[in-house]
């Protein structure tokens, strides 16, 4: 159902499938805060997630353009990094500012459900 201009106010076009993933949030979650970059052992931590599981989901993000990869060595160990690409660091900014909406209007809706029926409210205005 879509309001009298068209608009559907709860379509959030903007949540990106690539994104909307429990691991690949955690793993653009993780690189965000690190610009320098995230070596793969500490992401695996980070998200808590297999070896394979997140090589997968690191390609997804690479294949969308969303992340960099940078292989080199340790002294004689290999060493890959893993940074957001100006692209993906601005799509995920995005994403979020999204999803910082679905969280309002969830909040909203449920704080007009609470006055209706009488319950206190969720938040403190």
């Amino acid at each position: 159902m879509t309001g009298h201009d068209g608009h559907a106010p709860f379509a959030y076009e903007g949540l990106d499938r690539v994104m909307h993933e429990k691991a690949r949030l955690g793993i653009l979650t993780s690189l965000i805060g690190h610009p320098q970059g995230v070596a793969f052992a500490d992401l695996k931590r980070l998200c808590g997630l297999t070896d394979g599981n997140l090589s997968r989901h690191l390609q997804v993000l690479q294949d969308a353009g969303l992340i960099g990869v940078e292989r080199g060595y340790e002294g004689n160990r290999p060493h890959t990094t893993y940074r957001l690409t100006a692209e993906g660091r601005k799509r995920f900014a995005d994403y979020l500012t999204v999803l910082e909406q679905v969280v309002r209007n969830a909040a909203g809706a449920a704080e007009d459900e609470d006055v209706a029926t009488g319950l206190l409210p969720l938040r403190s205005t």
